[in-house]
């Protein structure tokens, strides 16, 4: 009875974690980049549902889960972009960019309300931005995957 040797195909660690051009992804730049086009999306949308509210008559239930869904969309755009160029580590990536973000709206929101407040909303927000957050590193990574 012969036994063949199996052969494994070495790679390099580097060779990892490369993106499409070859090169080691910047990280935190992504993670920093995500956040900041998440935090311009979420001021946009906040914007124009102020204005909504100005001119129509919106039930106070309403506001925060409108706002939930503009977060929720605003982490899912900055996390495309942000991942665009990125083939693996999604969630990861994604949860870090939903707590950067959330970290960041709420110093920006609360300077410009002028009030910065510790409390239970803002652990739930960390919560729900990171999830969210990991999901949508999850699905921009395996989605571009998809379509190459």
């Amino acid at each position: 009875m012969k036994f063949k040797a199996l052969k494994f195909k070495r790679t390099k660690p580097e060779a990892q974690n490369l993106n499409e051009e070859g090169e080691k992804p910047k990280v935190w730049l992504n993670i920093l980049k995500g956040s900041l086009v998440a935090l311009s999306v979420s001021l946009v949308g906040i914007l124009i549902f102020a204005f909504f509210i100005k001119y129509v008559a919106v039930p106070t239930e309403a506001i925060k889960p409108v706002n939930q869904v503009i977060k929720g969309i605003s982490l899912l755009v900055g996390t495309f972009v942000a991942l665009k160029k990125v083939n693996q580590m999604g969630l990861i990536n994604g949860l870090l960019i939903g707590l950067c973000y959330t970290v960041i709206a709420f110093l920006v929101f609360s300077i410009l309300d002028g009030n910065f407040e510790f409390n239970k909303t803002l652990v739930n927000d960390l919560l729900f931005g990171g999830i969210i957050g990991g999901i949508c590193g999850v699905i921009a990574v395996n989605l571009k995957r998809k379509t190459n």
